[in-house]
């Protein structure tokens, strides 16, 4: 007997129709011999139709109470699940995130998971019940309610994986696993077979929406070895797992997008030590994450610094970066929109040149701009104005032979 978790995304449940799907996978993984924990996210639309609600009573609503509220989405899933099964003449419980012992920091809206205590959850699977565990949230030490950041279901399956010992972890979406770009975007992408936690965590944090890069995190440290696949078929998906044998000989396995980008440009900062820490204090203090950073070469003792975070970030940031420059003596903040990231990513790239090269050119040839570049061992990140991010992708996604007739 196998002891398996699934985890079921909004557009698998979106429906009461996709729900009664989701019973009858769960009850035919079960029939097979196996002791089934499923997480399940809000039925699709609902966190955002819960934030809608909470800007009609409130123009700032704590995020304190925005996780109250948006961890009811998950627990209507949960039930929903539970009675659907139930009403097949299966054993089903559903749990919140805090009764399956999910013990998280105190950061509200993006908390990280510190313990999770299975007790509840192995309990009713010895009694012979599917267990439903409402994803994206857990509770603090002291009782209260937090959430875990977009994608956070993804975080919770992989840690109760982890913390019961599964013998498999399968991330269930409405696609057929990992493409090496969004088919929607380049049409002649291909499904990844097999993919490094490394080139997953390049992937997902450069804007690959199948997987929350937390959560893939989480699974390299603890080495839980998961698959991607589809929820409306049987077909084979993409594991993601310890890098091995010949992986270094694809080159780039993939390319990512990610839109809702924002730079911004703090001038004429004093070339001193102490400065650059000042102003990245300030953005982590309001638990703003910061992804590419750029500083010029020093002229007349002071330099420009330029970052990108989420454009959804900018209102957060306010008046707090004008505020900070004056203190270290800084110039104008210029803030922009209307960016997005394009990365390649491949492990290949540690043993083979000419990477940056091939992207540039293919670039240049399409007449697209780089406004700012990042790297790493396994990935070149690009900033790019985002009307002409999916001419990019495509010729990215060309250029390394990754086209489906290629």
């Amino acid at each position: 007997m196998a002891l398996i978790v699934q985890k079921y995304g909004g557009t698998s449940v979106g429906t009461p129709e996709r729900i009664l799907n989701v019973a009858r996978r769960l009850l035919a993984t079960q029939s097979e011999g196996n002791s089934v924990v499923a997480i399940v996210s809000a039925m699709s639309g609902v966190t955002d139709s819960l934030i809608k609600l909470a800007k009609e009573v409130s123009n700032q609503p704590t995020e304190r109470e925005m996780d109250v509220l948006l961890a009811t989405g998950e627990q209507t899933t949960m039930a929903l699940a539970a009675m659907a099964i139930q009403h097949m003449g299966g054993k089903a419980v559903s749990l919140t995130g805090a009764q399956a012992g999910i013990v998280t920091s105190g950061v509200h809206t993006k908390a990280k998971i510190s313990n999770v205590t299975p007790d509840q959850i192995q309990k009713h699977l010895s009694d012979g019940a599917i267990v439903i565990i409402a994803g994206f949230q857990g509770e603090t030490s002291d009782g209260a309610i937090t959430t875990l950041g977009r994608g956070g279901s993804d975080l919770t399956a992989i840690a109760i994986a982890s913390a019961i010992d599964a013998d498999a972890c399968q991330i269930f979406t409405d696609v057929d696993g990992v493409y090496t770009c969004d088919p929607r975007i380049v049409p002649t992408a291909k499904k990844i077979e097999a993919i490094s936690y490394d080139e997953m965590l390049e992937m997902a944090s450069s804007g690959s929406k199948v997987m929350q890069s937390r959560s893939v995190e989480f699974a390299k440290k603890f080495g839980v070895e998961f698959e991607v696949r589809s929820s409306f078929n049987n077909n084979p998906g993409t594991i993601v797992k310890e890098e091995s044998a010949g992986m270094e000989q694809v080159v780039v396995r993939g390319v990512s997008i990610e839109r809702n980008q924002a730079k911004v440009t703090v001038a004429q900062v004093p070339d001193k030590p102490g400065c650059a820490a000042r102003l990245f204090t300030a953005l982590a203090d309001a638990h703003v994450m910061v992804d590419v950073i750029v500083q010029n070469v020093s002229a007349s003792g002071s330099t420009d610094i330029s970052f990108t975070i989420n454009r959804d970030e900018l209102e957060k940031i306010g008046d707090l970066l004008d505020r900070v420059a004056l203190e270290i003596g800084a110039g104008e903040v210029r803030k922009q929109d209307g960016i997005a990231k394009l990365s390649v990513v491949g492990i290949g790239m540690r043993t083979h040149s000419g990477v940056a090269a091939k992207l540039f050119e293919a670039l240049a040839k399409g007449g697209i701009n780089i406004q700012m570049i990042s790297t790493s061992e396994i990935k070149i990140a690009v900033i790019l104005d985002e009307e002409k991010i999916a001419e990019a992708a495509k010729l990215a996604h060309t250029a390394f032979g990754l086209d489906a007739s290629a």
